[in-house]
Protein backbone atom coordinates (compact mmCIF):
# COMPACT_ATOMS: atom_id res chain seq x y z
CA UNK A 1 0.00 0.00 0.00
CA UNK A 2 0.97 3.39 -0.50
CA UNK A 3 0.30 6.39 1.59
CA UNK A 4 -0.20 10.61 0.87
CA UNK A 5 -1.17 13.46 3.21
CA UNK A 6 -3.80 14.43 3.27
CA UNK A 7 -4.41 17.66 1.89
CA UNK A 8 -1.61 20.33 3.00
CA UNK A 9 -2.43 18.54 7.17
CA UNK A 10 1.08 15.65 8.10
CA UNK A 11 -1.80 13.00 8.09
CA UNK A 12 -1.22 9.98 5.82
CA UNK A 13 -3.46 8.04 4.66
CA UNK A 14 -3.33 5.15 2.39
CA UNK A 15 -4.10 5.90 -1.13
CA UNK A 16 -7.12 3.38 -0.99
CA UNK A 17 -9.88 4.41 1.19
CA UNK A 18 -12.33 2.29 2.71
CA UNK A 19 -16.06 3.01 2.12
CA UNK A 20 -18.17 1.20 4.22
CA UNK A 21 -21.84 2.67 2.79
CA UNK A 22 -22.48 -1.85 2.06
CA UNK A 23 -21.86 -2.54 5.47
CA UNK A 24 -25.14 -3.45 6.61
CA UNK A 25 -28.12 -3.22 4.00
CA UNK A 26 -25.44 -5.07 1.47
CA UNK A 27 -23.09 -6.53 3.25
CA UNK A 28 -23.82 -8.98 6.37
CA UNK A 29 -21.78 -7.49 9.94
CA UNK A 30 -19.78 -11.20 9.40
CA UNK A 31 -18.50 -10.20 5.95
CA UNK A 32 -18.52 -6.55 7.01
CA UNK A 33 -15.84 -7.19 10.06
CA UNK A 34 -13.47 -9.71 7.01
CA UNK A 35 -13.36 -7.17 4.73
CA UNK A 36 -12.40 -4.87 7.24
CA UNK A 37 -9.33 -7.28 8.77
CA UNK A 38 -8.20 -7.83 4.64
CA UNK A 39 -8.04 -3.75 4.60
CA UNK A 40 -5.61 -3.49 7.20
CA UNK A 41 -3.80 -6.91 6.69
CA UNK A 42 -2.95 -4.98 3.49
CA UNK A 43 -2.41 -1.51 4.75
CA UNK A 44 -5.20 0.23 4.09
CA UNK A 45 -5.77 2.84 7.41
CA UNK A 46 -8.40 5.17 6.30
CA UNK A 47 -11.83 3.96 7.17
CA UNK A 48 -14.69 6.17 5.64
CA UNK A 49 -18.25 5.88 7.09
CA UNK A 50 -21.35 8.11 7.75
CA UNK A 51 -24.08 8.70 10.30
CA UNK A 52 -26.49 7.87 7.89
CA UNK A 53 -25.57 5.04 6.37
CA UNK A 54 -27.59 2.03 7.23
CA UNK A 55 -30.07 1.48 4.37
CA UNK A 56 -33.15 -0.22 5.27
CA UNK A 57 -31.69 -1.09 8.33
CA UNK A 58 -31.86 2.36 9.50
CA UNK A 59 -29.55 5.50 10.22
CA UNK A 60 -26.22 4.99 12.06
CA UNK A 61 -26.49 0.87 11.39
CA UNK A 62 -23.27 1.75 9.89
CA UNK A 63 -21.66 2.92 12.41
CA UNK A 64 -22.42 0.62 14.72
CA UNK A 65 -21.43 -2.36 12.84
CA UNK A 66 -17.58 -0.37 13.21
CA UNK A 67 -18.38 -0.08 16.56
CA UNK A 68 -18.67 -3.54 16.83
CA UNK A 69 -15.52 -4.10 15.04
CA UNK A 70 -13.58 -2.05 17.40
CA UNK A 71 -14.92 -3.15 20.22
CA UNK A 72 -13.39 -6.78 19.55
CA UNK A 73 -10.03 -5.81 19.78
CA UNK A 74 -9.50 -1.90 20.86
CA UNK A 75 -6.05 -1.91 19.33
CA UNK A 76 -7.75 -1.67 15.99
CA UNK A 77 -8.55 2.32 16.76
CA UNK A 78 -5.13 3.35 16.87
CA UNK A 79 -4.39 1.55 13.37
CA UNK A 80 -6.43 3.65 11.42
CA UNK A 81 -7.80 6.95 10.41
CA UNK A 82 -11.32 7.25 10.86
CA UNK A 83 -13.50 9.16 8.95
CA UNK A 84 -17.49 9.73 9.46
CA UNK A 85 -19.74 12.58 8.53
CA UNK A 86 -22.43 15.46 9.37
CA UNK A 87 -25.68 16.43 8.13
CA UNK A 88 -28.06 13.94 6.95
CA UNK A 89 -31.80 13.89 8.16
CA UNK A 90 -31.31 11.20 11.50
CA UNK A 91 -35.07 11.43 12.43
CA UNK A 92 -38.13 13.59 11.96
CA UNK A 93 -37.07 16.18 14.07
CA UNK A 94 -37.00 19.18 12.07
CA UNK A 95 -32.91 20.28 14.47
CA UNK A 96 -31.69 16.78 13.76
CA UNK A 97 -29.99 17.29 10.52
CA UNK A 98 -27.64 20.65 8.67
CA UNK A 99 -25.19 22.00 9.89
CA UNK A 100 -26.09 24.07 12.96
CA UNK A 101 -23.59 24.11 15.84
CA UNK A 102 -26.69 22.50 18.23
CA UNK A 103 -26.98 19.29 15.48
CA UNK A 104 -22.99 19.29 14.65
CA UNK A 105 -22.33 18.80 18.66
CA UNK A 106 -25.25 16.08 19.11
CA UNK A 107 -24.82 14.55 15.93
CA UNK A 108 -21.18 14.01 16.94
CA UNK A 109 -21.57 13.07 20.45
CA UNK A 110 -24.26 10.15 18.59
CA UNK A 111 -21.46 9.28 15.95
CA UNK A 112 -18.99 8.33 19.16
CA UNK A 113 -21.44 6.30 20.74
CA UNK A 114 -22.12 4.17 17.84
CA UNK A 115 -18.62 3.52 16.98
CA UNK A 116 -17.57 3.31 20.56
CA UNK A 117 -14.61 5.56 20.13
CA UNK A 118 -13.54 8.80 22.23
CA UNK A 119 -12.34 10.75 18.82
CA UNK A 120 -12.98 11.36 15.19
CA UNK A 121 -10.27 11.17 12.97
CA UNK A 122 -11.34 13.47 10.45
CA UNK A 123 -15.13 15.14 10.87
CA UNK A 124 -16.73 15.93 7.59
CA UNK A 125 -19.68 17.82 6.55
CA UNK A 126 -21.52 15.86 3.99
CA UNK A 127 -23.36 18.77 2.11
CA UNK A 128 -23.23 22.46 1.74
CA UNK A 129 -25.96 24.22 4.79
CA UNK A 130 -26.93 27.32 2.93
CA UNK A 131 -29.08 28.34 5.94
CA UNK A 132 -25.62 27.69 8.08
CA UNK A 133 -23.10 30.20 8.26
CA UNK A 134 -19.82 29.38 8.32
CA UNK A 135 -18.67 30.95 11.66
CA UNK A 136 -21.33 29.06 13.76
CA UNK A 137 -19.90 25.96 11.83
CA UNK A 138 -16.35 26.74 12.75
CA UNK A 139 -17.67 27.52 16.40
CA UNK A 140 -19.18 24.46 16.85
CA UNK A 141 -15.77 22.30 15.26
CA UNK A 142 -13.61 24.31 17.17
CA UNK A 143 -15.68 23.23 20.45
CA UNK A 144 -15.25 19.62 19.16
CA UNK A 145 -11.59 19.96 18.82
CA UNK A 146 -11.33 21.71 22.32
CA UNK A 147 -12.82 18.77 23.80
CA UNK A 148 -10.98 16.18 21.94
CA UNK A 149 -13.55 14.30 20.02
CA UNK A 150 -12.46 14.98 16.55
CA UNK A 151 -8.95 15.89 15.26
CA UNK A 152 -9.68 17.63 11.43
CA UNK A 153 -12.22 18.76 9.89
CA UNK A 154 -13.62 17.92 6.07
CA UNK A 155 -16.31 18.35 3.14
CA UNK A 156 -18.08 16.51 1.48
CA UNK A 157 -20.11 17.40 -1.98
CA UNK A 158 -19.17 21.28 -1.48
CA UNK A 159 -18.83 24.03 -4.29
CA UNK A 160 -15.56 25.43 -5.14
CA UNK A 161 -16.78 29.21 -3.93
CA UNK A 162 -17.74 27.38 -0.82
CA UNK A 163 -14.54 25.48 -0.44
CA UNK A 164 -12.85 29.19 -1.07
CA UNK A 165 -15.44 30.71 1.53
CA UNK A 166 -14.89 27.69 4.35
CA UNK A 167 -11.47 28.54 4.18
CA UNK A 168 -11.40 32.07 4.37
CA UNK A 169 -13.39 32.17 6.99
CA UNK A 170 -10.92 29.81 8.73
CA UNK A 171 -7.96 31.82 8.04
CA UNK A 172 -9.85 34.94 10.11
CA UNK A 173 -10.01 33.12 12.91
CA UNK A 174 -6.50 31.65 12.71
CA UNK A 175 -7.69 28.27 12.16
CA UNK A 176 -6.60 24.97 9.92
CA UNK A 177 -9.92 25.44 7.89
CA UNK A 178 -11.02 22.63 5.98
CA UNK A 179 -8.03 19.68 5.07
CA UNK A 180 -9.99 17.46 2.43
CA UNK A 181 -13.38 17.23 -0.10
CA UNK A 182 -14.91 14.17 -0.71
CA UNK A 183 -16.29 14.50 -4.05
CA UNK A 184 -17.89 12.83 -6.95
CA UNK A 185 -15.07 11.84 -9.53
CA UNK A 186 -14.66 9.36 -12.48
CA UNK A 187 -13.40 8.95 -15.66
CA UNK A 188 -17.49 9.88 -16.81
CA UNK A 189 -17.99 12.35 -14.12
CA UNK A 190 -15.00 15.30 -14.00
CA UNK A 191 -16.81 18.42 -13.45
CA UNK A 192 -14.76 18.37 -10.14
CA UNK A 193 -12.12 19.25 -12.27
CA UNK A 194 -13.02 22.69 -13.44
CA UNK A 195 -13.47 24.29 -10.22
CA UNK A 196 -13.41 21.93 -7.05
CA UNK A 197 -10.37 20.62 -7.46
CA UNK A 198 -8.44 23.90 -8.80
CA UNK A 199 -10.48 25.14 -5.50
CA UNK A 200 -8.44 22.74 -3.03
CA UNK A 201 -5.05 22.71 -5.31
CA UNK A 202 -5.32 26.36 -3.96
CA UNK A 203 -6.04 26.04 -0.47
CA UNK A 204 -4.20 23.08 0.35
CA UNK A 205 -7.52 20.99 0.45
CA UNK A 206 -7.04 17.09 -0.28
CA UNK A 207 -9.31 15.61 -2.51
CA UNK A 208 -11.04 11.74 -1.95
CA UNK A 209 -13.26 10.99 -4.92
CA UNK A 210 -15.98 9.17 -4.01
CA UNK A 211 -18.09 6.44 -6.94
CA UNK A 212 -15.00 6.19 -8.64
CA UNK A 213 -16.19 3.55 -10.74
CA UNK A 214 -19.39 5.51 -11.09
CA UNK A 215 -21.31 3.52 -9.59
CA UNK A 216 -20.56 0.25 -11.33
CA UNK A 217 -20.44 2.05 -15.10
CA UNK A 218 -16.69 1.59 -15.29
CA UNK A 219 -16.40 -1.88 -13.34
CA UNK A 220 -16.76 -4.16 -16.27
CA UNK A 221 -18.41 -7.43 -16.14
CA UNK A 222 -15.86 -8.86 -13.52
CA UNK A 223 -18.21 -8.65 -10.55
CA UNK A 224 -16.66 -5.14 -8.96
CA UNK A 225 -19.59 -2.95 -9.25
CA UNK A 226 -21.23 -4.33 -6.32
CA UNK A 227 -24.12 -5.52 -8.06
CA UNK A 228 -24.92 -2.32 -9.17
CA UNK A 229 -24.04 -3.01 -13.04
CA UNK A 230 -27.48 -4.51 -13.31
CA UNK A 231 -29.22 -1.67 -11.67
CA UNK A 232 -31.37 0.58 -14.16
CA UNK A 233 -29.56 3.47 -13.88
CA UNK A 234 -26.11 1.69 -14.57
CA UNK A 235 -27.70 -0.33 -17.56
CA UNK A 236 -29.26 2.96 -19.28
CA UNK A 237 -25.39 4.34 -18.29
CA UNK A 238 -23.98 1.55 -20.29
CA UNK A 239 -26.35 1.70 -23.13
CA UNK A 240 -25.99 6.09 -23.58
CA UNK A 241 -22.56 5.28 -23.11
CA UNK A 242 -21.92 2.15 -25.43
CA UNK A 243 -18.73 3.35 -27.57
CA UNK A 244 -16.88 4.82 -24.92
CA UNK A 245 -17.00 1.58 -22.51
CA UNK A 246 -16.25 -0.44 -26.09
CA UNK A 247 -12.94 1.58 -26.38
CA UNK A 248 -12.54 1.54 -22.77
CA UNK A 249 -12.41 -1.95 -22.73
CA UNK A 250 -9.96 -2.53 -25.54
CA UNK A 251 -7.58 -0.06 -23.62
CA UNK A 252 -8.07 -2.39 -20.43
CA UNK A 253 -7.53 -5.40 -22.13
CA UNK A 254 -4.13 -4.11 -23.36
CA UNK A 255 -3.16 -3.36 -20.15
CA UNK A 256 -3.96 -6.77 -18.91
CA UNK A 257 -5.92 -5.11 -15.82
CA UNK A 258 -9.95 -4.45 -14.89
CA UNK A 259 -11.42 -1.55 -15.99
CA UNK A 260 -12.66 -1.35 -12.43
CA UNK A 261 -8.55 -1.31 -11.17
CA UNK A 262 -7.64 0.95 -14.18
CA UNK A 263 -10.57 3.43 -13.39
CA UNK A 264 -9.24 2.88 -9.54
CA UNK A 265 -5.79 4.16 -10.37
CA UNK A 266 -6.84 6.74 -13.17
CA UNK A 267 -8.08 8.77 -10.15
CA UNK A 268 -5.01 8.48 -8.17
CA UNK A 269 -2.72 9.43 -11.29
CA UNK A 270 -4.70 12.77 -11.62
CA UNK A 271 -3.43 16.27 -9.47
CA UNK A 272 -4.75 16.55 -6.07
CA UNK A 273 -6.45 13.11 -5.66
CA UNK A 274 -5.16 11.99 -2.35
CA UNK A 275 -7.48 8.80 -2.31
CA UNK A 276 -10.37 6.78 -3.83
CA UNK A 277 -12.68 5.34 -2.03
CA UNK A 278 -13.35 1.64 -2.60
CA UNK A 279 -16.79 0.13 -1.36
CA UNK A 280 -16.19 -3.88 -1.65
CA UNK A 281 -19.36 -5.97 -0.63
CA UNK A 282 -17.18 -8.42 0.05
CA UNK A 283 -14.02 -9.36 1.08
CA UNK A 284 -12.83 -10.87 -2.40
CA UNK A 285 -13.96 -8.24 -4.21
CA UNK A 286 -11.58 -6.12 -1.90
CA UNK A 287 -8.61 -8.61 -2.33
CA UNK A 288 -9.10 -8.05 -6.55
CA UNK A 289 -8.51 -4.33 -5.97
CA UNK A 290 -6.02 -4.05 -3.42
CA UNK A 291 -3.08 -4.22 -6.42
CA UNK A 292 -4.30 -0.81 -7.52
CA UNK A 293 -1.74 1.54 -6.09
CA UNK A 294 0.73 -0.38 -7.48
CA UNK A 295 -0.67 0.04 -11.63
CA UNK A 296 1.47 2.98 -13.38
CA UNK A 297 -0.58 4.59 -16.48
CA UNK A 298 2.18 5.97 -18.68
CA UNK A 299 1.43 9.05 -20.53
CA UNK A 300 0.15 7.32 -23.43
CA UNK A 301 -2.20 5.53 -21.52
CA UNK A 302 -3.47 8.62 -19.72
CA UNK A 303 -4.18 10.26 -23.31
CA UNK A 304 -6.12 7.52 -24.35
CA UNK A 305 -8.22 7.48 -21.77
CA UNK A 306 -8.61 10.99 -21.94
CA UNK A 307 -9.65 10.96 -25.54
CA UNK A 308 -12.11 8.12 -24.55
CA UNK A 309 -13.76 10.24 -21.89
CA UNK A 310 -12.82 13.92 -22.63
CA UNK A 311 -11.88 16.50 -19.77
CA UNK A 312 -14.28 19.64 -19.17
CA UNK A 313 -11.81 22.02 -19.26
CA UNK A 314 -9.60 24.22 -19.30
CA UNK A 315 -10.14 24.87 -15.68
CA UNK A 316 -10.35 26.55 -13.74
CA UNK A 317 -11.43 29.50 -16.27
CA UNK A 318 -13.70 26.91 -18.58
CA UNK A 319 -16.21 29.91 -18.87
CA UNK A 320 -14.07 32.93 -17.93
CA UNK A 321 -13.78 36.09 -20.25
Amino acid sequence: MKYRRLGRSALKVSELCLGTMNFGPRTSEEESFAILNEAVAMGINFIDTANQYGGHLGVGATESILGKWFAEDPARRDRVILATKVYEPMSGDINDRGLSARHIQMACDASLQRLKVDHIDLYQMHHIDRTAPMEEIWQATDRLIAQGKITYVGSSNFPGWKIAQANEKAIARHRLGLISEQSLYNLTERRAELEVIPACHEYGVGVIAWSPLAGGLLAGPSGEADGRRHSPEVKAGTAARSEQLSLFAELCIELDETPGAVALAWALHQSGITASIVGPRSRQQLIAIGHVPEIVLDGAALARLDAIFPPIGPAPEAYAW
